[in-house]
């Protein structure tokens, strides 16, 4: 039998499955980990799909995707950020942000090729960087500045092989966020490298105090950036898997090529509900961003009152506790408190190397629920004579 290839045998597997798995096989679990909306994807944008396979709507579409789609993406990310996207050339509707990622990366990017990816991170950022036969290199941030890299740390990562700089605000796992400040920095630091940006903003409607940063918006960006976004988070979209990336014809035309070739197109009746819920579907984010609202603030004070220290986060639907009093490993404390008290968090050390002494806690879940993780992690907490004192 041939071998497999060396680049994907050298991947290592998500330590976010890994951990599903053991919860699949276990009762009375209280699952803080899955990144995923718990609400149901609002009727008017089920209903629109189901309407179009009933009219027979089962069709390819164009590889970029509906026009109908398209132009209503760049009325939403005119409206909200002010940039203008071209929707016949600069817009692409993909399975995702995944494959957006996927095909950006091999899209810009040449053997040898060197990215600055901050960490923690989204499990894929560096895998896709891989498989595009280039070098991810981390920088490990941290509470301090809010998980968002510093210049001197982005110097410090440079070498004539970059080539580009990813990253993604609001973040998973984290829920940070970046400042006007912070984000022109990093575009500065981009144009003054000449450096490609690619900017996963998945979380650009689950921010909670003042308003997202769109990167594509700020002086020097947008020639450069590669926006990607989609219905997953902020629609309760994520089965749908559609999603759509924003850049200048150039980049993007690349971008289609792959593609037209791996993907043709995403589903039309995925793209159909997500017609709908450009068109009337703001009512219903903001219901949902208000529940997450009350959550956030719901599961970081109890983390905090139990005595692991937590920032609140001001974006995504994650808190990122410090687990460093403990004593224990991310992957310690995550492996006991599923086995002990049977409350799934993910270990931040799945997010990267930078995510140790953290875990990641998901509030994408009811607040009766939340409410029994905490006192069963507070009681981890007591049993284990570690810190604070529990719930």
């Amino acid at each position: 039998m041939p071998e497999l290839s060396n680049l994907v045998e050298s991947l290592a597997p998500s330590g976010i499955r890994r951990f599903f798995d053991i919860v699949a096989s276990m009762k009375d679990v209280v699952s803080l980990g899955v990144g995923e909306p718990d609400f149901v994807t609002p009727w008017a944008f089920r209903e629109a799909a189901i309407y179009s396979i009933e009219r027979g709507q089962t069709q390819y579409t164009s590889n970029y995707g509906l026009i109908e789609l398209r132009r209503l993406i760049a009325s939403h990310i005119r409206s909200f950020y002010g940039v203008n996207y071209d929707a016949s050339a600069e817009i692409l509707v993909t399975v995702g942000v995944s494959e957006g990622m996927d095909i950006a990366m091999r899209s810009i990017l040449n053997p040898g090729d060197e990215v600055i990816v901050p960490e923690p991170c989204y499990v894929s950022y560096k895998p896709c960087v891989h498989l595009a036969c280039a070098t991810a290199v981390g920088i490990d941030t941290t509470a301090a500045t809010g998980f968002v890299p510093t210049l001197e740390q982005l110097n410090s990562a440079l070498t004539p092989q970059t080539k580009a700089l990813l990253f993604g605000y609001p973040a998973n796992p984290t829920g940070g966020t970046v400042s006007l400040e912070q984000a022109q920095m990093m575009v500065d630091f981009a144009v003054e490298h000449d450096l490609y940006i690619v900017s996963d903003e998945i979380y650009d409607r689950l921010t909670y105090e003042g308003k997202h940063i769109c990167i594509a918006s700020l002086p020097g960006a947008y020639e450069r950036t590669i926006l990607l976004n989609g219905f997953s988070k902020a629609y309760a979209m994520t089965g749908w898997r559609l999603g759509y990336a924003c850049a200048p014809e150039k980049i993007l035309s690349a971008m289609v090529k792959i593609h037209a070739y791996t993907i043709m197109c995403a589903p039309i009746a995925a793209q159909k509900a997500a017609i709908e819920a450009l068109s009337s579907g703001e009512p219903a984010v903001k219901d949902m961003v208000g529940h997450y609202n009350r959550r956030r603030r719901l599961i970081v004070a109890g983390l905090n009152e139990i005595g692991l220290e937590c920032h609140l986060p001001n974006g995504a639907f994650y808190a990122f506790p410090s687990i460093k009093s403990t004593g224990m490993t991310s992957e310690e404390f995550a492996e006991r408190l599923l086995f002990e008290e049977q409350v799934a968090v993910v270990p931040g050390t799945a997010f990267g190397a930078g995510g140790e002494g953290h875990v990641r806690c998901s509030y994408a879940t009811a607040i009766d629920k939340i409410e029994i993780a905490l006192h069963r992690i507070g009681r981890f907490v007591r049993n284990n004579s570690l810190v604070g004192t529990a719930r």
